[in-house]
């Protein structure tokens, strides 16, 4: 299961695993929960089971068929590190990624704390960029666990931005994505707490991306930031 995506820093979606449980607030409103129950509704038999965290062993091998280089966006509908994944499925993951250098996969978790217990157990190839979700300071432990992980590019996910960041620290991060959270329900973000992010990037030197304001309807409110847009990528691409 792959599809070309939507969201505006990948070129499209891999999922081997689907499903996934809450485990903070940036949780509360999961856009992959709300897919997942439409699909089920729809007859999809790759959500049979809802949300609850699926395997699909018959995807593994999908991105070896792509020969165009691409931005892969590895699990949008789960968490590759979540604690019903074993780490010998993790490792397939990571072999098929390894052995398809013409794509850069972009690997984001929400569990840092399993992902720096396993990450020993992996190989990184250069064209593995990890990241961790960051929505508000209740989480920043999650920015030092990512730090002991050598992947080559490093990234944070700060969406759906719930809250200042105030004091975080940038050290060994080469990305960050700052996004408020959209639909039904949407939790509002603050200029504030992105423009500090913005400044706190551009004294570390690492690339600021700004996704979305988000809202009910985030196509009304755009993507700029103090009339600008901010596309910015790590310098430190896949070879």
């Amino acid at each position: 299961m792959a599809t070309n995506s939507s969201i505006e820093w990948t070129n499209m979606t891999w999922n081997p695993v689907t499903g996934c449980d809450k485990v903070s607030q940036g949780c509360k409103h999961c856009y992959a929960e709300r897919m997942a129950k439409r699909l089920k509704a729809m007859g999809s038999p790759r959500y049979e089971r809802g949300f609850k965290v699926t395997l699909h062993p018959d995807l593994i091998d999908l991105p070896k068929r792509w020969k165009q280089p691409r931005l892969i966006f590895v699990n949008s509908m789960s968490d590759l590190f979540h604690e019903k994944v074993p780490i010998e499925f993790i490792r397939q993951v990571f072999e098929t990624m390894a052995v398809c250098p013409q794509h850069t996969f972009q690997v984001l978790t929400k569990r840092s704390q399993r992902l720096k217990e396993v990450a020993g157990q992996l190989e990184w190839p250069v064209n593995v960029w990890m990241g961790v979700s960051v929505e508000d300071a209740r989480v920043l432990s999650r920015v030092d666990d990512l730090r002991l992980v050598p992947a080559q590019v490093r990234f944070l996910s700060c969406e759906p931005l719930i809250g200042p960041l105030t004091g975080m620290s940038l050290q060994g991060i080469d990305w960050v994505i700052v996004g408020g959270e959209s639909g039904p329900k949407a939790r509002p973000m603050e200029l504030a707490w992105v423009e500090e992010i913005h400044s706190m990037c551009d004294q570390a030197g690492v690339a600021f991306f700004f996704k979305q304001w988000g809202g009910v309807q985030k196509h009304r409110t755009g993507r700029e930031l103090n009339g600008q847009t901010y596309d910015q990528m790590p310098l430190r691409l896949a070879v």
